[in-house]
């Protein structure tokens, strides 16, 4: 008997729920440890974060679908999907739902990183979803407040909250991804503004999105760090063309984006020129990692063993067991993300311990449901019913292994800036060692 109850009987979520008070029977505040000179992670829900909490859902139960329903909008990531999420945005912005850990003068609620989460939590439970603003509420919104002008900070940051604006990230590049201070796309100054010419790729949204910000390279003279300079680029402008990506699970929520002469004022550069690196870290700092709420989980697992009569099978209880593990591990690591932002402290390299671990258990959570499936899992309609779900979540997940930064990379970044390994060797320019030269390119005959 765990908190899930015996898989053979009918399962009430609300029982084993992570928040459920039930099961808190110690109520006596706690806190822990968490790293060395890192300030203590208090467990205890607040009073003021309970009574959150119980407002977030009274509302969420009045105003929001149940998964399933009519309403529920969160099937695929095309337009529908993302003309949803403008709805839903702007009901939350009606209601004073919007910008939970935003700024007061920039029309939040001046709450810490943590209620944000729980109320994404609370949410991420109904037919509903703000994915299509990850970028532009997650980051370019914040990132604004750092480094935008007030004119930026008033054009924007009042239409981001009301679901106005969809924003997309133009970063990376083909030549230009893990490094992205080697990028390539060229901003020239003219009068009055500037010119850009380039390309950009895996920019999610960038069919949908209204604006973008722009990393661009401003002085190829200068060292690749301190060339850079970022822009706040209207996707209607001139010259920006949009091909889709098309993914194995069928969506394609990535894009290439060509940029060919398109013109940009002065007023759209966002902070210094040739500080584009430091506004690009501000950015990237905002990231919360990849959190696994709206991936289907325990829940849906236990209801397939059910249905498929295979509740009492000791291998798969195992694998649900782990599952749970895993789910409950992974909410700890974001319970300490959550806690340094709202400490003011930096992430570091607690994010690649997270995306490293969410990679590995959407890949193992995704082989269980596999085992319970079968077949009629890849046959099913993409998202349509639990098959279709997990045949999307199952699809999708070895992309999530790149999309934070390549496994190989975020376990580097934990090597040498955690652990304090020495650097991997890297070619340096005019080398004679051929062991530090860069692999020759293959023939393409």
């Amino acid at each position: 008997m765990s908190r899930y109850g015996v898989l053979g009987q009918p399962f009430d979520q609300a029982q084993w729920h992570p928040y459920a008070p039930n099961l808190q029977e110690d109520r006596t505040p706690w806190s822990c440890a968490t790293a060395a000179g890192e300030s203590l992670m208090d467990l205890h829900e607040s009073e003021d974060l309970v009574r959150f909490r119980a407002e977030a859902v009274a509302w969420l139960d009045a105003h929001a679908p149940r998964p399933g329903s009519a309403g529920d909008f969160t099937v695929g990531r095309e337009r529908p999907f993302v003309d949803g999420c403008r709805r839903w945005q702007a009901t939350l912005s009606e209601a004073g739902w919007a910008g939970v850990a935003w700024p007061v003068d920039f029309g939040g609620q001046g709450r810490s990183a943590l209620f944000e989460l729980v109320f994404r939590r609370e949410q991420a439970r109904y037919g509903v979803s703000t994915a299509a603003f990850d970028v532009g509420i997650g980051m370019v919104g914040p990132t604004l407040m750092v480094h935008g002008t007030d004119a930026q900070k008033a054009s924007h940051l009042p239409a981001l909250l009301r679901g106005e604006e969809v924003w997309c990230q133009m970063f990376s590049e083909p030549g230009a991804g893990s490094d992205l201070a080697g990028l390539s796309t060229a901003a020239r100054r003219r009068p009055g503004g500037w010119t850009i010419n380039g390309q950009k790729v895996w920019t999610s949204y960038a069919r949908f999105a209204d604006f973008a910000i722009l990393l661009a390279r401003s002085d190829a003279a200068r060292p690749k760090h301190h060339g850079l300079t970022c822009f706040l680029v209207d996707m209607r402008t001139p010259g920006i063309e949009i091909r889709p990506i098309p993914q194995m699970n069928g969506a394609a929520e990535f894009n290439q984006v060509f940029l060919t002469d398109v013109e940009i004022p002065d007023d759209a550069v966002l902070g210094e020129v040739d500080g584009g690196w430091a506004v690009a870290n501000t950015m990237l700092g905002s990231e919360r990692g990849l959190v696994g709420e709206e991936w289907p989980g325990v829940a849906e697992l236990c209801q397939i063993a059910r249905a498929r009569g295979r509740a009492t099978d000791p291998l798969v209880r195992q694998g649900i067991a782990g599952t749970f593990v895993r789910e409950q591990i992974l909410h700890y690591l974001d319970l300490r993300i959550q806690s340094r932002l709202g400490n003011g402290e930096p992430v570091g390299a607690l994010a690649s311990v997270f995306n490293l671990f969410f990679a590995d258990h959407l890949r193992r959570s995704g082989n269980v449901a596999a085992s319970l499936l079968g077949p009629g899992m890849l046959t099913a309609p993409s998202q349509i019913g639990l098959a279709g779900r997990w045949q999307f979540h199952l699809l999708t997940a070895p992309s999530v292994r790149i999309a934070s930064g390549t496994d190989e990379i975020q376990r580097n970044i934990l090597g040498e800036r955690a652990l304090g390994l020495p650097r991997e060797p890297r070619p340096e320019p005019g080398s004679s060692d051929p062991s530090l030269r860069p692999a020759p390119a293959r023939s393409q005959a």
